[in-house]
């Protein structure tokens, strides 16, 4: 027993002088260095030594993380947050090619994604604040697992390549200028659980969207909210079976609501309100065991009668009822 365990010590003893030892990839190091040039006296004080990844003297640069790749230390994480960056997206960030996760958020970035975005094949994590349109080159993020570029200014077409993105996850787009229709491969990709898209200039319809089976597979949020959504909810929604939250309010949509959304079985909150949907509320939804919320106010319905014995958050106030 006590061999073994001075053995292992040993070995991490090896392993420890390894990394102290393993010198940090000249291309992550340039790159870097040019990073630090063009933020000048925001890092400067924080990013000391000839060695991003640190030198054994000096730890890794503040916001820095390496690994090890065989004999040298590569950069994997990046994180400049909240130091008043002002100007274009550092174009070094894609010739680090091991960069799983930037992190640039809180900052005052100016200017577009720049397309070389593209290069960061181990990417899993977008996450900044920018302008312009989401380039097409983001559809070679093939790791990228969370892609987050809500409260923005990006304008144009949600780019349909993000549906060459298998690992997908989450994709935040909230609160920018985007516009026209959203991609329909996006419902192809077998892991998104979360599309967010509200607060954009977005047209198109539920039905268009959800055209076929099996299509969102695992998607469990919905918020297309304030938009220019119009017509129906079609009944095939409930195919969707993994939704908790629909969030459809703030558009132009129409029609009555389907019964067959009580059939999707986790359905937790259903927002509806300032639309122009009509008819009455299904008694199903009132009885459904896992509806939280159910905001209807500002439609044209007609009044339901709430069941004995159900609570629910039920908003109706200032609804032009139709009797």
């Amino acid at each position: 027993m006590e061999f073994s365990w001075a053995f292992a010590h040993i070995c991490c003893l090896c392993l420890f002088l390894t990394i102290a030892h393993s010198k940090t990839l000249k291309r992550d190091v340039k790159a870097l260095n040019e990073i630090k040039a063009s933020l000048g006296w925001r890092v400067v004080y924080a990013w000391i030594g000839e060695d991003p990844c640190g030198d054994g003297d000096l730890p890794p640069w503040s916001g820095v993380a390496c690994s090890n790749q065989g004999d040298y230390r590569v950069v994997t994480e990046l994180e400049v947050y909240a130091v008043s960056i002002v100007g274009p997206f550092p174009v070094a960030v894609t010739n680090l090619l091991d960069l799983t996760r930037p992190d640039l958020h809180n900052n005052k970035l100016t200017g577009p994604i720049p397309p070389q975005i593209g290069w960061l094949k181990r990417l899993r994590i977008l996450w900044n604040k920018l302008q312009d349109a989401i380039p097409p080159e983001i559809g070679e993020l093939k790791r990228l697992t969370n892609l987050h570029l809500s409260f923005n200014s990006f304008k144009g077409e949600i780019p349909k390549e993000i549906a060459n993105l298998p690992e997908l996850r989450y994709v935040y787009l909230h609160q920018n200028r985007l516009t026209g229709r959203i991609p329909l491969e996006l419902g192809n990709l077998p892991f998104l659980r979360h599309l967010d898209v509200g607060n954009n200039h977005l047209v198109g319809t539920l039905r268009e969207l959800i055209r076929f089976e099996g299509i969102f597979p695992a998607l469990r949020n919905l918020y297309l909210n304030n938009n220019f959504f119009t017509g129906g909810i079609p009944s095939q929604l409930a195919n969707l079976t993994n939704l908790e939250i629909i969030y459809l309010s703030y558009n132009k949509m129409s029609g009555t609501i389907p019964s067959d959304l009580a059939l999707i079985p986790r359905l937790t909150y259903l927002y509806l309100d300032h639309n122009l949907f009509t008819g009455r509320i299904p008694d199903a939804l009132y009885k459904h065991p896992f509806l939280k919320e159910m905001y209807i106010e500002s439609n044209q319905f007609k009044p339901g009668v709430n069941p004995k014995g159900v609570h629910k958050v039920l908003e109706i106030a200032d609804s032009e009822f139709l009797f």
